[in-house]
């Protein structure tokens, strides 16, 4: 018999029932989008930890949005405890 996986991490891509969401560019469908100041921000990554579409990326340093990806929801804006990313119209 096979060997047991110990995780779901395990498990090839190719294994998965449904594409990965970095395959579709997505972001187009919004209407308002983030903008950080990198003044205000203390990188707590709140609105990392709670962003439904990965669209906020942390290199280490600074938070900024992929557009490609982000729709606009505004959840990263309401999370934010110092009010550093503001939602503003496309």
């Amino acid at each position: 018999m096979g060997e047991t996986l110990r995780s779901w991490k395990e498990l090839p891509l190719s294994a998965l029932p449904f594409k990965l969401s970095t395959e579709f560019k997505t972001g187009d469908w919004r209407t308002f989008r983030p903008v950080v100041d990198q003044e205000k921000c203390t990188r707590c990554l709140l609105c990392w930890v709670y962003c439904p579409d990965m669209s906020i990326v942390w290199d280490g340093q600074r938070i900024s949005v992929n557009y490609d990806y982000c729709k606009g929801c505004g959840i990263c804006a309401r999370e934010c405890p110092v009010k550093a990313i503001e939602m503003v119209k496309e």
